[in-house]
């Protein structure tokens, strides 16, 4: 388990607390301190004294890719897993995500389910991440799902050695680390699975990076996956470079734009409004053509309306991964 942790000394205790307390005891807990000024380290310090499992790195470039790369770096484990410093592991989270993979020898990673704790009453959409989140288990719905947003919580990562050794982990630049990583790793083909058990209490904080970092924004999370999505569509779109847009709004064309410098192009929109007026190609999503006369990108975000559409076009006969994709 490596642990990175920079000036935590409030939530440290309970993050250390809940690793030593695991049900499964054969582990070493690897715990980076960032640079702390807080006094960290002596939390940290009093966890490592007595129990061989733990020890203590330091790593003196600031940010948290370069702490927990180090972490991965200084690991003796044929499974590596993650945490932060303000969460908490269930008790048999490591028992329970080392028994998968060893008995799933074709899984090269497994994430688990987590209960947000929020720190306020004003945290309705990070819980709606959460409850998305957890819904998303199975390699094939993650791997479906990546291009919506990050559909498992780093935090609750376990993955095989070779895998980070093979993939690389985490990258520095104007994106959100994790999602790259995943993205990454689901584009060379790693299998990521989710155990339907809750491993992790994810707790929320105003001070979370996800809340405060340029790195997370929603520009940056656009950009990443952009990328991504559009290498994706160069070796499984068989209409390659075209695409139809689902969402002729403006903010969901401004969003599908951040594709055209990969060389994708727009054949048309779809809309649910018969009146859209684009000095473009519009069809309305009644007057869809057949399954397999095109391929579909819908970026409609909003969750419910997200659903439905997945629901009327799988009704329609497209296939999802074949035919479709949900992107936002």
């Amino acid at each position: 388990m490596i642990l990175p942790f920079y000036n935590a000394e409030r939530t440290l205790d309970r993050a250390i607390g809940s690793i030593v307390r695991q049900k499964e005891g054969d582990f070493e807990l690897i715990l980076i301190d960032n640079l702390s000024s807080d006094l960290s380290r002596s939390v940290a310090e009093k966890w490592v004294d007595g129990d061989n499992r733990l020890r203590i790195v330091v790593e003196p470039e600031r940010g948290v890719v370069f702490a927990s790369n180090r972490g991965a770096a200084e690991a003796n484990g044929k499974y590596i897993a993650r945490m932060d410093a303000d969460d908490e592991a269930t008790p048999d989270r490591l028992l329970l995500q080392s028994a998968y993979l060893a008995s799933h020898p074709g899984t090269d990673a497994v994430a688990g389910l987590v209960e947000h704790v929020p720190h306020t009453g004003e945290t309705k959409g990070f819980s709606r991440f959460v409850e998305w989140s957890n819904s998303i288990c199975s390699s094939t719905a993650i791997y479906h799902n990546r291009f919506i947003e990050l559909p498992v919580v780093n935090p609750t990562l376990m993955w095989r050695r070779e895998i980070g050794e093979k993939y690389g982990l985490y990258r520095s630049g104007s994106f959100p680390e994790d999602y790259e990583m995943i993205l990454r790793w689901l584009d060379a083909g790693v299998r990521i699975e989710k155990i339907p058990e809750t491993v992790l209490r994810w707790y929320d904080s105003d001070t979370r990076l996800t809340r405060t970092h340029p790195a997370y924004s929603d520009k940056a999370f656009y950009g990443i996956k952009s990328q991504y999505l559009a290498s994706w569509l160069q070796k499984n779109n068989p209409f390659h470079p075209d695409v139809s847009v689902w969402g002729a709004s403006r903010i969901s064309r401004r969003r599908a734009r951040l594709l055209e410098p990969f060389g994708i192009r727009f054949a048309n929109y779809i809309d649910t409004k018969k009146s859209r007026q684009l000095g473009q190609n519009v069809i309305y999503y009644e007057d869809l053509p057949p399954a397999g006369e095109l391929f579909i990108l819908s970026y409609i975000r909003q969750m419910d309306n997200r659903d439905r559409i997945r629901e009327f076009l799988t009704q329609r006969g497209y296939l999802e991964g074949k035919d479709f994709l949900m992107v936002s």
